[in-house]
C-alpha cells in the first residue's frame, strides 16, 4: 500500500467533515434570515418559464416519485419550520410554507456555491469533483423547493380568487334593489263605502 492509498480514507473523512461543517453553517445562516426577507421572491427564486407551472418537474424529473424520500431539515434549529408534512392548511400557514421553501432554496444554493471553493485547497480535478458533488447532492433539493412553491402558490391564488368572487357576489346581492311583491287587482280597487 503506497502513501496515496493510505491517505485516501483520511481524505474522504476530512472532506466529509468539511461538507458537514458547510451544511451546518449555511443552514444556521439561512435559519437566521428574517421572515420578511424570504416572504417575497427575488431573481433567484422567481419562477422560470421552463418550469411550466411545475409540469417540468413532474414530467421530466418525475419528482413525485422521489421527493418524499429525501430528508428534510427545516426544523433542525430551534424555531425552524418543518416542511415534511402540511398539517395546517390555512392560508396563513401556506404563505409561511412558501416563504420557508425560499429559505431552504437559498441554503442549498449556498452549498452549491461552496463547491468551487475547494479549488483553493485541492488540485483542479479535486475541485471539479467537489463542485459536481455539490450539484448532484443539492440541486434535487432545490427542485423540490421550487416545485412545492409553485403548487402552494397555485392553491393560494385559487383561494384568493374564490374569496374575491364570494365577496363580489355578496356586494352585488346587497346592492341589488329588493323587488316588492306585485299588488293584486283586487287590492288596487277603491274601497266600497259602507252604507250608513
Amino acid at each position: 500500500m503506497n502513501i496515496a492509498e493510505a491517505a485516501a480514507p483520511i481524505a474522504v473523512l476530512v472532506l466529509s467533515a468539511v461538507w458537514l461543517g458547510i451544511g451546518f453553517v449555511t443552514g444556521w445562516a439561512g435559519h437566521r434570515l428574517p421572515l420578511g426577507f424570504v416572504s417575497r421572491d427575488t431573481w433567484l427564486t422567481n419562477p422560470r418559464q421552463f418550469e411550466h407551472g411545475g409540469r417540468f418537474y413532474e414530467r421530466r424529473l418525475r419528482i413525485r416519485n422521489w421527493k418524499d424520500s429525501l430528508p428534510e431539515a427545516g426544523a433542525l434549529f430551534r424555531g425552524g419550520f418543518a416542511k415534511d408534512r402540511l398539517a395546517d392548511r390555512s392560508s396563513e400557514n401556506l404563505e409561511r410554507f412558501v416563504a420557508e421553501t425560499r429559505r431552504a432554496e437559498y441554503v442549498h444554493w449556498a452549498n452549491v456555491l461552496a463547491g468551487p471553493a475547494f479549488l483553493l485547497v485541492l488540485p483542479l480535478w479535486g475541485g471539479i469533483v467537489m463542485t459536481v458533488f455539490a450539484l448532484v447532492v443539492h440541486v434535487p433539493f432545490v427542485a423540490i423547493q421550487r416545485y412545492n412553491r409553485i403548487r402552494l402558490r397555485r392553491t393560494i391564488n385559487s383561494r384568493r380568487r374564490n374569496h374575491a368572487r364570494r365577496r363580489q357576489a355578496v356586494v352585488l346581492s346587497a346592492d341589488s334593489p329588493r323587488k316588492t311583491p306585485p299588488t293584486s287587482p283586487r287590492s288596487r280597487r277603491s274601497p266600497t263605502p259602507r252604507p250608513t
